[in-house]
């Protein structure tokens, strides 16, 4: 194990001192503490030639995190020896929680046309060095660098068009900052041609290939991609909904009163109730209420036809959730904050019942927490409907994989201008950063499930009956079927 922590700051071509290298290797987890460390210092761009302890102290502080005690790292709002309750819940545990990813108050546009340069540049250069990462990317040049004709050539760019010929083969226009081409896909190319069929207009991707007079003829495409996480501990139950819509008629008001059931230990059986009882996070991934004005005559749907009085019903019913369980609320399109993402937290001018609950947290959408050091990343999910429309294969029935998609991307809404209003801001907030160990979406009222090189991916259904919109195009949603993710494992819990 030590010579495998010296091998990872080799590769990150980091020299380490004696002493940090005694304290890092004291770690409940060493490896995972390592991984951390460097990915933390290569993200934020330290050039950083020794770690050192004082380096190392300064992590350990960011992150909210202090010296082991028995060789285990516990965060500093932690007591040493907490006491036993003897409650049969998980009460006086402490929370270890943190925000790590939150746009509220952060979104910065001027409104005018120089944004929308920034806004792609920054999309461009964030995901241009998650490529440049990969070893089959090495010595990958500018487009403006390729002969007229070369056998072997590596490039990165965004993809600006996607053509197909006549001949079914595919046309991708690809630019970066000096220029642009066209890259040829063989429709005979197999799992290349596959590979092809994914990709999307405005993503950024790498190409490997030959070029041959006007064309770059592809032989792989690289998209930024995830490398397969390990398994974290997780000693607790996180549980993950989205899409109530309170203040709809067709809200499913009783399904969701046995689901407070459930989570307060009323409610089930012996093996329910045992999830219950470890259950420390509730995680709602957006469309708490129903919103005004969402769509044409959503009037004659609402029972509740106020946007403030649909908030305090919802304070109402998650204030009867015990308070040791931590609530963490993020918006969606039906939520009263702006449609364009990344949409900040709701607005306590309109949701102060809902901040008067002492156990809960606003975060934006898209964001990033960490539930005692699981990251999970927060997505409503409104690009769905962009990703079913353009790519073959893809539907709201099978989010699971659009999901892996969007992960291997690494970009959560990557197609401009179509029915997801993107707002062209300085920094494009939207691309994935930082791998989580959890993806939760909703959005599109069917429940998925997938596990995608360790990430858990989580669609969250709906606690909302068809309506009469999902009539017309037969949509049929999963109603009150809640995931949990269990010490680790999935569980799926319904209430209908």
């Amino acid at each position: 194990m030590s010579d495998d922590i010296i091998l990872k700051f080799t590769n990150a071509n980091i020299l380490i001192n004696d002493k940090a290298y005694e304290r890092i290797i004291t770690q409940e987890n060493s490896i995972k503490f390592t991984e951390s460390l460097i990915e933390d210092i290569v993200y934020s761009n330290q050039n950083i030639i020794v770690l050192t302890e004082e380096i190392l102290d300064q992590y350990l502080e960011k992150n909210g995190l202090k010296e082991e005690i028995n060789n285990e790292i516990i965060p500093e709002n932690a007591d040493i020896n907490p006491p036993v309750s003897q409650s049969k819940f998980q009460t006086g545990m402490p929370f270890d929680f943190h925000v790590i990813q939150d746009t509220t108050k952060k979104s910065y546009t001027s409104g005018e046309v120089k944004d929308f340069i920034t806004y792609f540049n920054s999309r461009y250069e964030q995901l241009h060095n998650i490529l440049n990462k990969r070893r089959e990317l090495k010595d990958h040049r500018p487009i403006n660098k390729i002969g007229k004709s070369e056998e072997v050539i590596k490039i990165i760019g965004m993809v600006n068009d996607i053509k197909n010929t006549k001949n079914s083969h595919k046309i991708i226009e690809l630019e970066d900052e000096t220029g642009s081409t066209s890259v040829l896909v063989h429709n005979e190319s197999g799992q290349l041609y596959e590979k092809a069929e994914k990709i999307v207009r405005d993503e950024v991707i790498g190409i490997i290939g030959s070029k041959k007079g006007t064309l770059v003829i592809a032989s792989d495409i690289i998209q930024p991609g995830v490398p397969r996480i390990g398994e974290k501990p997780m000693d607790f139950g996180a549980v993950f909904i989205s899409d109530v819509h309170i203040g709809s008629s067709t809200f499913l008001e009783d399904a969701f009163n046995r689901f407070i059931k459930w989570i307060n230990g009323d409610f089930g059986d012996d093996n329910q109730q045992e999830i219950a009882n470890d259950v420390k996070y509730l995680v709602l991934g957006g469309d708490t209420v129903d919103g005004i004005g969402i769509y044409p005559n959503q009037e004659k749907e609402l029972t509740i036809k106020d946007i403030y009085e649909q908030y305090d019903e919802a304070a109402r019913l998650l204030g009867d959730i015990r308070s040791d369980i931590k609530i963490v609320i993020a918006p969606g399109n039906h939520d009263a904050v702006r449609l364009a993402e990344p949409q900040p937290a709701l607005p306590e001018t309109y949701a102060k019942s809902l901040y008067e609950l002492k156990n809960a947290e606003f975060v934006s959408n898209p964001g990033v927490v960490s539930l005692d050091g699981i990251n999970t990343l927060i997505y409503h999910g409104r690009s769905f409907d962009d990703m079913a429309m353009s790519v073959k294969g893809f539907s709201h029935q099978r989010t699971d994989l659009v999901m892996t998609e969007l992960i291997e991307k690494r970009h959560l809404a990557p197609i401009y201008g179509e029915r997801t209003p993107l707002a062209s801001e300085y920094e494009d907030h939207l691309v994935i950063k930082e791998v989580p160990d959890i993806f939760h979406t909703g959005h599109v009222h069917i429940n998925a499930y997938k596990r995608h090189k360790g990430i858990h991916l989580i669609n969250s259904g709906t606690f909302q009956s068809q309506t009469e919109f999902q009539k017309i195009y037969n949509i049929v949603p999963t109603c009150a079927e809640v995931p949990v993710i269990h010490r680790g494992s999935f569980k799926l819990l319904k209430f209908a």
